[in-house]
């Protein structure tokens, strides 16, 4: 027993908004915006909402702030921020205060104007690394460097490799009419990108944009009647070994290897039977590590597996399926569009970019530099009678 409530709580709404830029819009607005689609899809409204889970990137108490623009009632209010995976962590949270009687509709926001807003930077580290800072690294790009370049060394893996990726998500995001880059991207464009932090270049690096996102989860037994397809959430796990990457043993393995097992143990399904995966690809060389560290190929293989298409439109393993962080939208923190994609995919949202037969779909993120790890499996309704 994983102590999860397997499939005892679900997604009924979910939306994006801003994607791209959003002028004369503040990070609070934005989240609004989509928590407000998200509910309209579920067929409710701000003042059934009685758990709220958000973590913008310049309100540290941007629980209250939204429960204040929205006039909510919150029961319970979760602000917990571990970076990108911030949103894995208050999916968690939810299913097991649904399960447990102490919420009956919980929305997950998050926006941000990263991009268009004049008084950038919009987040201070907590804290200087005494390690790393002296060396003045241009973070967090060249830890993300750093780990390409010793997957490299150790692997073999090859800018062709990374350049798959970049390849891949931009085919996807050329399905997608909200991807902020949607233009061609040819193997020789990707080689030919300016230097950012060797051996990443530009085209190895996310984008920069505004954009915000939203879920709407209920108890599995109502979710029938917010909408046709739900998303149930069959597992969810985190895991965090570090805060640094001067801290990790091996910059080419993170702690999505274990949050992997313990999600794939509770949701009681198999690498081979997922469907669609989203992956935190901030850098092209994430999704390599991280299809590795969640078990779909051997440590060292990553490059290799996602050559010849088999991540992209009509591969075997239709990855990061929205464009991902390299094409789609980047406004911070991506893991809550990563979750969006996974349930949409589910219910049969995805318009032009839909995978057809999906019944199980899983959703990881990164929160700082390879850091803390999460990762979610929903699954179609057909998967509860497994």
């Amino acid at each position: 027993m994983s102590g999860f409530p397997r499939g005892k709580a679900a997604v009924v709404g979910t939306a994006t908004f801003g994607i791209g830029e959003a002028k004369g819009f503040s990070s609070l607005d934005i989240a609004v915006h989509a928590s407000l689609k998200a509910l309209a899809q579920a067929g409710l409204t701000p003042a059934d909402v009685d758990s709220v889970s958000v973590a913008l990137p310049d309100d540290f108490f941007s629980g209250m702030s939204i429960t204040e623009y929205m006039g909510l009632r919150p029961k319970l209010s979760n602000n917990n921020r571990t970076g990108g995976s911030s949103f894995m962590t208050h999916m968690m949270s939810a299913a097991l205060a649904l399960d447990a009687g102490l919420c009956e509709v919980a929305l997950i926001a998050y926006g941000s104007n990263q991009r268009t807003n004049p008084n950038k930077p919009m987040v201070v580290p907590s804290r200087p690394s005494i390690y790393e800072a002296p060396y003045k690294m241009r973070e967090p790009v060249s830890s993300y460097a750093l780990a390409a370049s010793r997957h490299m060394h150790l692997y073999g893996t090859t800018r062709e490799q990374l350049g798959a990726v970049a390849l891949a998500s931009r085919l996807w995001a050329q399905l997608n009419p909200e991807a902020f880059l949607r233009e061609p991207l040819s193997m020789d464009d990707y080689l030919k990108a300016r230097l950012v932090s060797d051996p990443l270049t530009a085209r190895d690096c996310c984008v920069s944009t505004d954009g915000g996102a939203a879920l709407v989860m209920v108890r599995a037994d109502r979710a029938p009647d917010h909408l046709a397809k739900p998303a149930y959430v069959l597992g969810c796990a985190e895991a965090c070994y570090n805060r640094e990457i001067s801290s990790m043993p091996d910059v080419t393995e993170t702690s999505a290897k274990e949050a992997a097992a313990r999600a794939f143990g509770q949701a009681g399904v198999s690498r081979s039977e997922i469907d669609v995966v989203q992956v935190y690809d901030a850098f092209t060389i994430n999704p390599i590590l991280f299809l590795e560290d969640l078990g779909f190929c051997p440590k060292g293989e990553g490059g290799r597996f996602v050559q010849g298409g088999r991540i992209a439109p009509g591969g075997a393993l239709p990855t990061n399926t929205n464009g991902g962080s390299l094409s789609c939208v980047h406004p911070g923190m991506y893991g809550i569009f990563s979750l969006v994609e996974a349930a949409q995919q589910l219910s049969g949202l995805a318009g032009q970019r839909q995978v057809p037969g999906v019944n199980l779909s899983l959703a990881q993120a990164t929160g700082g530099s390879l850091s803390h790890q999460a990762v979610a499996i929903l699954g179609s309704v057909d998967t509860l009678r497994a």
